[in-house]
């Protein structure tokens, strides 16, 4: 009964989520029809799909639940899916607009006096918005782990693997909190895409590599990937509890 109470919980929490995640869906899709400037449109439509991603990872989780006969009644289950599947055609129409102009006469007639810095900027902005959804992504992924594992008997014999996701879970946080930090300082021309080109690799690195069993052998705490940014002396992070112990005596 405890198992199922505790599913029951986590199936209401996402259920949740997907309300609201719905909601600041409807107010992103209006700022994109409502944007008198390019940029800000694009902008917006890249929220847009930032959005949609955040929805279709909910609808997974619903479709594996609807799937488990543990759960008898799935009304709510079916009306959320179906909720987000109408969101997700939604998204597929301002899409293909965008397609559509992009390759209209006006588009490649625009797209030839781009600002080639202006251009290097967007494409800086959409690589930090991928990567921080491919980390939100893997947090997903722990805390359903962390979840299963600390349920029924054997939670004691899987306390160190929790722990460790737990520990996976804190990092992936600070990782987000930071790039979500640059995007604003790019934003704000307080720092210039090419100065985040220099960290691209290390982040890369950090978020396919980190999932391998021996990957924690080879990481180092006391590494800050960011450190060549001075993000703490930019504009210094909001918690720095959420920060590996070592970075905050490092940041000038």
């Amino acid at each position: 009964m405890s198992a199922n109470r505790k599913l029951q919980t986590e199936i209401d929490r996402t259920l949740k989520k997907v309300e609201e995640g719905v909601e600041v869906f409807d107010e992103v899709w209006d700022k994109v029809y409502s944007a008198t400037q390019q940029n800000q449109k694009e902008k917006y439509e890249v929220d847009l799909k930032k959005e949609i991603k955040k929805l279709q990872r909910h609808r997974d989780q619903i479709k594996t639940w609807a799937a488990s006969s543990d759960i008898k009644d799935k009304r709510a289950l079916t009306d959320a899916r179906k909720l987000i599947e109408t969101k997700m055609e939604q998204f597929k129409v301002c899409e293909k607009e965008t397609k559509t102009k992009t390759y209209s006469k006006e588009g490649l007639a625009r797209e030839t006096k781009v600002d080639p810095h202006e251009a290097a900027r967007q494409a800086t902005r959409d690589w930090l918005s991928e990567k921080v959804d491919a980390l939100s992504t893997q947090i997903d992924a722990h805390e359903a782990d962390v979840e299963r594992l600390s349920s029924g008997k054997g939670a004691k014999r899987h306390r160190a693997e929790v722990e460790q996701l737990e520990a996976s879970i804190k990092r992936h946080r600070w990782h987000i909190a930071r790039l979500e930090q640059i995007a604003r300082l790019l934003d704000n021309d307080a720092l210039q895409h090419e100065q985040i080109d220099e960290i691209k690799e290390d982040v890369e690195y950090y978020i396919d590599a980190n999932q391998e069993p021996d990957f924690m052998d080879a990481y180092d705490e006391t590494m800050d990937i960011f450190e060549s940014l001075e993000l703490g002396e930019l504009a210094p992070a909001g918690d720095d509890d959420a920060a590996p112990a070592a970075d905050a005596g490092r940041r000038k």
